[in-house]
């Protein structure tokens, strides 16, 4: 294995994909980050989304396997939704069984930053941008296979390029409708970046003051909200995220009271490629997802709660 970086995670995962020199689709699973799939645009790569399940909340193993065994295909992203730790690695040896050249890329990135994590997959990709577990404003690293080919390139940047695919994209999830791109300079490739060294210890230092405060906030929900309304405890690191049935009336009392939450991660499907996702879609419409970083402290986690428990239905 060896490190590399980059000043955000999807600028590894550019160069990764633009250095394939088969355009075979990859499989993504429907309710990825869009950053991910536009990243697949600009490096002219097609891509499928694969539902997720409804019990495990990940891209659904067994459709994804179907779709290997009956396509020729250039790799898989695999995503921890929700920062979920677990990796399906008797999966990623089984499919590399049946393709062996299948690139397999386990994104890490609202996980729990580690430095030596054991995986067969060809990447192990993590992040430090905004809104992750330890969010240093700046950069991603990714674990690579000595033998994967992935050649750095040196791309234009603009600013008002990168907060106009933002704006794009964000209108086409919210209006349901399909996104449309049309390549621009809105990749960082470039960015001073510290040594490796340093860089380590900014996200050590970082994940011990996130780990506290997240705790200290996420005790709080645990403790206040009806337990079937949670999620399981492995996916409450990254957010604490509930469900429930009537999101959109508890989202506009948490907003009229001068709070927030997030609403993430909607399926992609027919807004970033053809398919349908139904669980995928299931999930988006019912999970709301509670801060639990700097951005809250404990009196707004208590009055969101008191907001929730008057507004829900389960």
């Amino acid at each position: 294995m060896r490190i590399v970086q980059a000043p955000r995670a999807c600028a590894i995962l550019y160069h990764i994909l633009a250095s394939q020199k088969e355009g075979k689709p990859w499989l993504l699973p429907a309710n990825i980050c869009p950053i991910v799939p536009i990243t697949f645009l600009k490096a002219r790569l097609p891509f499928e989304f694969v539902d997720v399940s409804a019990e495990t909340l990940h891209m659904d193993l067994g459709q994804a396997e179907d779709r290997i065994k009956q396509h020729k295909l250039g790799g898989l992203l695999y995503a921890h939704t929700y920062g979920e730790p677990s990796t399906p690695t008797d999966f990623f040896n089984e499919i590399k069984s049946l393709n062996p050249e299948l690139l397999i890329v386990d994104d890490r990135c609202l996980c729990i930053p580690e430095f030596d994590a054991q995986s067969s997959a060809d990447v192990t990709l993590y992040s430090t941008g905004y809104a992750k577990i330890v969010d240093l404003q700046f950069g991603g690293y990714a674990l690579l296979e000595n033998d994967l080919t992935s050649q750095t390139r040196s791309l234009t940047f603009n600013a008002a390029d990168h907060a106009e695919i933002e704006r794009a994209y964000k209108k086409a999830v919210k209006e349901r409708t399909r996104f449309i791109y049309n390549d621009m300079d809105w990749l960082e490739t470039d960015t001073y970046l510290p040594e490796w060294e340093d860089y380590r210890l900014q996200i050590e230092s970082g994940l011990k003051e996130s780990l506290a405060r997240r705790a200290r906030l996420n005790e709080i929900y645990a403790s206040r909200l009806p337990l079937e309304l949670q999620l399981p405890q492995e996916y409450q690191m990254w957010r604490f995220n509930i469900r429930v049935k009537n999101k959109s009336k508890v989202m506009q009392a948490i907003f009229e009271a001068g709070l927030f939450a997030s609403s993430h991660y909607a399926s992609l499907t027919g807004i970033m490629a053809e398919g349908s996702a139904p669980h995928a879609d299931t999930l988006a419409d019912e999970v709301i997802n509670l801060f639990n970083d700097h951005h809250f402290d404990v009196d707004m986690a208590a009055q969101i709660c008191d907001l929730i428990l008057e507004n829900y239905e389960g």
